[in-house]
């Protein structure tokens, strides 16, 4: 029997208004001047994954199709494009849209991250693992004081766990290192972000659900489905199964200018 195929997915359809068209994943924070997208590559690639996806949209298939063309150090790289119209849209359909855009593509298990975010070697390898010896999906927690920012605030999706299994996502807002009691959280209440392990049953799923969810939708310009609250929605169904791995890695993300040089001071000490 050969080895285990099993495919490392990145969600970066998206262009932050708050970048003024620049893409995110470009940005230099590597102490060896890597770009956010390649340091998290070259993290995610010492577990072993057989294949890259980018997922692409309106404005960053290109430049991505550019730089990092048909391989990286040597593992094929695959495009899914998340399309939409800029005529009836103000924006793409949401990150559970551009992951259904995968299916038909990716025919392996994956590991699905953003590209914007730096999950720790560890994390990746945990993901990795399980789906070398598991059937069901999987959804990294972390904890809280691992994900929040030293000043300010963001949000987060509160994780809850029953006997090892994700039970329901639930996106809180406005979380700071002062404020987070208040909120009914702890340190140790595990957190999601945009990270899960699934298999392509799950994509096929998803792409019905989004498809109603678009007929529904229909007209609205900005109503976006995401990806966490539709996994958690299908967990609740009993579609699938998703056990909650707690990693100990700290993430890492760039959300606003600046973010970048913080987190380069941040890869030089790590």
């Amino acid at each position: 029997m050969g080895k285990q195929e099993i495919a490392i997915c990145y969600l970066c359809a998206g262009v932050s208004s708050r970048f003024e068209g620049k893409i995110k994943q470009f940005a230099v924070v590597g102490p060896n001047d890597e770009t956010l997208m390649e340091y998290s590559l070259n993290q995610a690639l010492k577990a072993g994954f057989s294949k890259i996806v980018f997922i692409v949209g309106n404005k960053t298939e290109i430049p991505f199709r550019e730089k990092f063309g048909n391989s990286y150090l040597g593992v094929p790289v695959l495009y899914a494009v998340q399309k939409f119209d800029e005529k009836e849209r103000d924006k793409p359909w949401g990150t559970a849209d551009a992951t259904a855009t995968m299916f038909g593509i990716v025919d392996c298990p994956f590991v699905l991250m953003n590209g914007d975010d730096i999950y720790g070697e560890r994390t990746f390898r945990i993901l990795a693992e399980h789906l070398k010896t598991s059937n069901d999906e999987a959804v990294p927690g972390y904890k809280l004081l691992n994900v929040l920012p030293e000043t300010g605030t963001g949000n987060r999706g509160l994780i809850s766990v029953e006997n090892g299994y994700l039970k329901n996502i639930t996106e809180t807002l406005g979380i700071s290192r002062e404020n987070f009691r208040e909120k009914g959280l702890d340190e140790n209440s595990l957190m999601s972000l945009n990270a899960f392990a699934l298999h392509p049953a799950v994509l096929r799923m998803m792409m019905e659900r989004i498809e109603e969810f678009k007929l529904v939708h229909k007209g609205d310009r900005k109503i976006e489905c995401f990806l966490p609250n539709e996994i958690g929605e299908l967990a609740k169904l009993g579609k699938i199964k998703v056990r909650c791995l707690e990693t100990p890695d700290r993430w890492i993300g760039v959300t606003s200018p600046g973010d970048e040089l913080v987190v380069r001071e941040e890869l030089k000490t790590s």
